[in-house]
């Protein structure tokens, strides 16, 4: 990765990186702060990369006759537990706070809803004592367990998410090309699901694993309310210039396993 000429305005740098994707490698020039920052304040530009990667994916699939089915108005998905990274934690908690206070409000109203259904239906204590963590299984059977709950994200609205620029990886990694009505029950129909060759939330839950010792390094966005009273600020522990924060996330992403289609 190299750093370029300053830009006008805030000073910037180029970074230029090469990062090998499946069976191609993309080759992005990005422009990141000169001066230091943090990864939670780098994130608009790993949404990029994401971007990039999802792009590429499209592309393939509709060259092999197969079409991505997400759609604004298919919220199936977003009634799932969602693992949100501890620095798009920090980010979406920023965002919650800049809002005017009634609409503040009124998502703070639809988080407390949202945990008295979960704690209804048993979820809560079982996220709480963390069994899930034990393993794949536990994680699947409490997957299953709350999407059958049928609580929808505080953020989805119309069956559409108020978030969708700045919404979580994990939920830009969550796509099918199967038809969408299949989504309204995972359990008993077959999803043709699409396989992304290189997750960049798995990368920020790496990272987040070594700031809290923790067996996952994410949080239950439906937590996320809650975590954000915490004032807590994990961006801080991984800070630098941008070239060497993105340079520090580059080489935790190129660490992650890479699936290929059908493996």
């Amino acid at each position: 990765m190299t750093d370029g000429e300053n830009q006008s305005g805030p000073a910037m740098v180029r970074a230029s990186f090469s990062l090998p994707v499946g069976e191609t490698v993309l080759n992005a020039s990005v422009q990141v702060p000169a001066g230091r920052t943090t990864l939670t304040e780098l994130l608009p530009i790993l949404q990029n990369i994401e971007s990039t990667i999802l792009r590429q994916i499209d592309d393939e699939a509709r060259e092999t006759g197969r079409q991505i089915s997400c759609r604004a108005g298919c919220g199936a998905c977003c009634r799932q537990l969602v693992p949100l990274s501890l620095f798009e934690a920090e980010a979406l908690a920023n965002w919650m706070q800049s809002l005017p206070a009634d609409q503040r409000a009124r998502l703070q109203t639809r988080f407390q809803l949202a945990l008295a259904a979960l704690e209804r239906e048993g979820i809560i204590d079982r996220l709480v004592k963390r069994d899930w963590a034990t393993g794949v299984d536990e994680m699947k059977r409490l997957s299953i367990a709350y999407f059958r709950a049928g609580v929808a994200c505080p953020f989805l609205e119309n069956e559409s998410c108020s978030i969708h620029p700045i919404r979580p990886m994990a939920c830009r990694e969550y796509l099918v090309t199967s038809p969408p009505e299949l989504c309204q029950d995972p359990e008993q129909n077959t999803l043709k699901a699409v396989q992304f060759p290189l997750k960049v939330s798995q990368a920020l839950f790496a990272i987040g694993r070594e700031l809290t010792a923790d067996a996952q390094g994410w949080i239950p966005l439906v937590f996320l309310a809650g975590w954000a009273r915490s004032g807590i600020r994990p961006g801080d522990y991984v800070t630098g210039s941008g070239g060497e924060v993105l340079g520090r996330f580059l080489d935790e992403l190129a660490k992650v396993p890479q699936i290929q289609e059908g493996a």
